[in-house]
């Protein structure tokens, strides 16, 4: 009987068994690699939005149904924005509307050509900031918007016009 070398420890078994595991995991992480790229193939890069439309009235204050098209605009980001330096444009079921909002400031926005929209209301365009969890209320012309519509809201800020949020909500 030959004496066993313990500086030479051989298992065949256990290398093999290892190799396996090795490969197979090597091959799952190539495989996932594959099925879920990290990069976007789309031309339309997802912009964060720190706002929301939460809300639009059809009915007038009377209950009446009058397609009021009033809608609620809400913070819900982290930053403060100077309400002057931002404007909104509105789009309709994918059709850019022409009313624009030049302003989201209130004291401002009286003396702006506003087409299309009435009033703006709210603690976000009271102040010279829209600060996280306020809201501003716009009152669109009555018939801008009917039950169903998709409404986008694209926030610009100046003096760039820099696209700093967009929100869509069927109404």
């Amino acid at each position: 009987m030959t004496p066993v070398d313990r500086q030479h420890a051989v298992s065949h078994p256990v290398a093999t068994c290892l190799l396996v595991a090795i490969t197979l995991i090597l091959a799952a992480l190539l495989l996932l690699s594959i099925a879920i790229p990290s990069f976007n193939l789309s031309i339309f890069t997802p912009t964060p939005s720190f706002l929301e439309i939460k809300s639009v009235r059809h009915v007038s204050e009377y209950g009446v149904m009058n397609y009021d098209s009033r809608v609620t605009l809400y913070h819900n980001g982290t930053l403060s924005y100077i309400n002057d330096d931002l404007y909104a444009v509105f789009y309709r079921n994918q059709e850019k509307l022409l009313c624009v909002l030049e302003t989201l400031n209130g004291h401002h926005f009286i003396s702006t050509h506003h087409y299309g929209i009435q009033t703006i209301a709210g603690l976000g365009c009271r102040d010279t900031r829209w600060n996280p969890n306020e809201k501003i209320a716009i009152d669109f012309t009555d018939g801008t918007f009917h039950p169903g519509d998709l409404i986008t809201v694209e926030v610009y800020q100046r003096p760039k016009s820099t696209l700093i949020s967009r929100h869509s909500f069927t109404a």
